[in-house]
């Protein structure tokens, strides 16, 4: 087994598996993908710690935990076309690439965006479709989407994205309020979307997602 192989089912087995994360494709997944090509090479020695790790341009690879329990309150399954928000250099689509159906990956970012086709490609992804353009705009022209995640966290969801999710289809995200954060999945429902907290966890503000204030004259 090789060190960063045995860095794999440590994370698994001290980070995940403690966090209540049981759901086997989840577990598979993570002990599968290997997070160290999806970092900066100056990041390596980073890839496996229990925290957000940064990877250019403001976007950050979640903590392990994070991204697992938001994965698993997805209750994502191999007919699901999912959107992933905020996708940074791929991991977090390589990883929901094992478990769903196909995956539309959308990054802001140009660099980023082009090297995270590469990785992709380089790890067998073949169902992961590569978008690049603005987060809160995720891709339409791919959806409707049976679930959607977001790679970081929101103060509100655009109303683009909440409506490229499919009736019936559910998104997970992280609210910042008032420096802490909430993990929330969403089921829309009649055209609505009925938000539920599942736990208590932060992550690095996406661009495009703050609170716009309304000024009163």
């Amino acid at each position: 087994m090789t060190d960063f192989q045995n860095r794999r089912r440590i994370m698994v087995d001290t980070q995940v598996r403690p966090s209540d994360v049981t759901e086997f494709p989840i577990i598979d997944a993570m002990l599968s993908i290997p997070r160290e090509c999806f970092v900066p090479k100056d990041k390596i020695e980073a890839a496996y710690i229990g925290e957000h790790v940064e990877i250019g341009a403001g976007r950050h690879m979640l903590d392990p935990r994070i991204f697992a329990k938001l994965l698993e309150a997805l209750n994502l399954t191999n007919q699901d076309l999912v959107l992933d928000v905020g996708a940074g250099l791929g991991y977090s689509s390589a990883v929901i690439a094992r478990i769903a159906e196909a995956v539309v990956s959308v990054e802001a970012d140009e660099t980023l965006s082009t090297e995270a086709v590469s990785l992709l490609s380089e790890q067998h992804a073949d169902n992961v479709v590569s978008h690049q353009g603005r987060l809160a705009q995720g891709a339409a022209a791919h959806g409707p989407y049976d679930a959607i995640i977001l790679q970081g966290a929101i103060e509100q969801v655009p109303e683009a994205l909440l409506q490229q999710l499919k009736e019936g289809g559910r998104i997970a995200a992280i609210f910042l309020e008032d420096a802490l954060g909430t993990a929330k999945i969403g089921h829309k429902l009649d055209g609505k979307i009925t938000w539920r907290a599942v736990f208590n966890g932060t992550a690095p503000l996406l661009d495009g997602f703050e609170k716009i204030t309304e000024f009163a004259l």
